[in-house]
């Protein structure tokens, strides 16, 4: 069994895939769903738009094999819009009042990052140091608070506190990782956040399945 990249058209696709590659992972694109099937972990990649993202994974059959896998017990760790799309909804593209609903795998909503307090300039592009809060969940081991990871969006998950497993300082603090068991995600990139960003994709091929 090998880890499946879920191909949903969203982009990083390849720069992840040469990452999990850099560590020694054995890992293929996924381009349906029941490729997903005999998988033994499932990275969901992502750039770009809460809403069209859902509506491509709600087109092409991904949602229910998703939600079926990982509620089985199945490893996921979602990256940048595919951490975004883990919870219960978005408001990205959506009139004042509405969201697009999301996965359902993790409690909360996506936020634009000035709806969440921050008075930066919105999108967050670069490095920002972390601030580790669940220092026991393995997805985060040996990384400590302060280190530097690539940041690239306009919107954060607004997390239950008991989900959060690092944060960063950006005008306000978002969350940028989320760790529940084997549902895991985070905001920034590792294929572009050098030596922790592939440490952190060694932790989660490293959870057990």
């Amino acid at each position: 069994m090998k880890t499946c990249i879920v191909n949903y058209e969203a982009g990083n696709l390849g720069s992840v895939l040469r990452a999990l590659h850099a560590i020694g992972t054995e890992a293929v694109i996924a381009d349906t769903p029941g490729e997903l099937a005999a998988a033994r972990r499932i990275i969901l990649p992502g750039v770009g738009n809460f809403r069209d993202a859902m509506e491509r994974l709600v087109a092409d059959g991904w949602v229910d094999e998703i939600v079926k896998l990982v509620r089985g017990g199945r490893p996921i760790l979602g990256i940048c819009v595919g951490m975004q799309v883990l919870a219960e909804a978005g408001t990205e593209s959506c009139e004042p009042g509405r969201a697009t609903p999301g996965l359902g795998l993790v409690r909360g909503t996506v936020q634009r990052l000035d709806v969440l307090g921050c008075a930066l300039r919105v999108p967050q592009q670069g490095w920002n140091s972390l601030e580790i809060r669940n220092v026991t969940h393995p997805l985060l081991k040996s990384i400590p608070s302060g280190t530097d990871v690539y940041f690239s969006n306009s919107y954060a998950l607004a997390a239950q506190d008991n989900v959060i497993a690092a944060t960063v300082d950006y005008g306000a603090p978002l969350t940028a990782a989320v760790a529940a068991g084997h549902i895991m995600g985070i905001q920034f990139h590792p294929e572009k956040s050098s030596r922790a960003g592939l440490r952190i994709l060694k932790n989660f091929m490293e959870h057990p399945c």
